[in-house]
């Protein structure tokens, strides 16, 4: 009888108000209905505790970062996640010590929580102000190795899943690199929590389409699916220069392992997307392409540069 690994994710999309309560409550009131949908993972949107405030430089905006330990919104859904036997990344704003960080959580189907995920790629422009806040954490990324445990390749016991899945943040997922390491490492499925809509200095940007088709290429490449969660709605943050306006344009959606979109929301309203894959059934496709028995490391050197050039030796 042939192995069958069965899984079925969901991404969530809402507007976010200013309001904590309000829009945890919403998180899980999807999560709830996610889960009556059969889903076993549910992937939320980038910091969704409330506005989008990295469009904006404001020292209050600090007042929004919790301690990892002890954060009301995660130790709330760990409770969810045990209730509903369900893997939940949270998504949120970090305060470590005198440094901040886009963080995720992740929370294992019994509750426990597996550990945590600093945002690796940290953009800088206009209506993305991050590096005015958060921290580029080095050694807690997805390339990094300690204790030979790989970090955040988080194996969900509850689900008897070895390797399931990796989350990166927003800015991360437009590198292709990172999605191969993820890959390299054993990540089955890519998560991706985001929050990217109008730009502020553009109007006439739209990268919708673009936001996609780059996801797809890693879903694609590496023949994994991949889920990403996105925010919808007008968000105006006020700063020393007048207002700041992004309209979050959702399309949340998740990849098959061949890049195909099988599950796509609008650009203006609330949803739960649902996705079933069967792991084996991936898995030996993905042996049998050959697209990593055939790699040629020894020749990605430039890889570990950031110009190019040779690396030296």
């Amino acid at each position: 009888m042939e192995e069958t690994r069965k899984v079925a994710v969901a991404a969530l999309q809402f507007a976010c108000s200013d309001s904590i309560s309000d829009n945890v409550a919403t998180a899980e009131r999807l999560v709830r209905a996610a889960h009556k949908k059969g889903a076993n993972i549910i992937l939320i949107q980038e910091l969704f505790e409330g506005y989008y405030f990295c469009q904006a430089q404001r020292a209050d905006f600090f007042q929004r970062a919790k301690p990892y330990k002890g954060h009301p919104t995660i130790l709330r859904m760990q409770k969810l996640a045990k209730e509903l036997g369900v893997v939940i990344p949270v998504s949120f704003f970090e305060e470590a010590n005198n440094v901040h960080y886009n963080s995720v959580a992740i929370i294992d189907a019994d509750g426990v929580d597996l550990g945590l995920y600093r945002k690796s790629h940290i953009p800088d422009g206009p209506g993305m102000l991050n590096q005015n806040y958060l921290l580029l954490d080095y050694l807690n990324s997805i390339l990094v190795s300690v204790n030979e445990q790989v970090l955040l390749l988080f194996r969900f016991s509850q689900l008897n899943l070895p390797k399931l899945g990796l989350v990166t943040i927003c800015w991360d997922q437009w590198f292709p690199e990172a999605a191969r390491a993820m890959a390299l490492q054993g990540a089955e499925i890519l998560l991706y929590p985001t929050a990217i809509g109008s730009e502020p200095q553009d109007e006439g940007l739209d990268s919708r389409e673009h936001w996609k088709r780059v996801m797809q290429g890693h879903a694609g490449a590496n023949l994994v699916p991949l889920v990403a969660s996105n925010r919808v709605g007008k968000e105006i943050i006020e700063t020393e220069h007048g207002e700041s306006v992004i309209t979050f344009y959702g399309n949340s959606f998740i990849a098959g392992p061949t890049g195909e979109i099988v599950a796509l929301a609008n650009d203006r309203d609330e949803d739960v997307l649902i996705a079933e894959f069967d792991l084996e059934i991936i898995k030996t496709r993905r042996y049998s392409w050959g697209i990593f028995r055939d790699r040629r490391p020894d020749l990605y050197k430039v890889l570990l540069t950031l110009d190019g050039s040779e690396p030296s030796l």
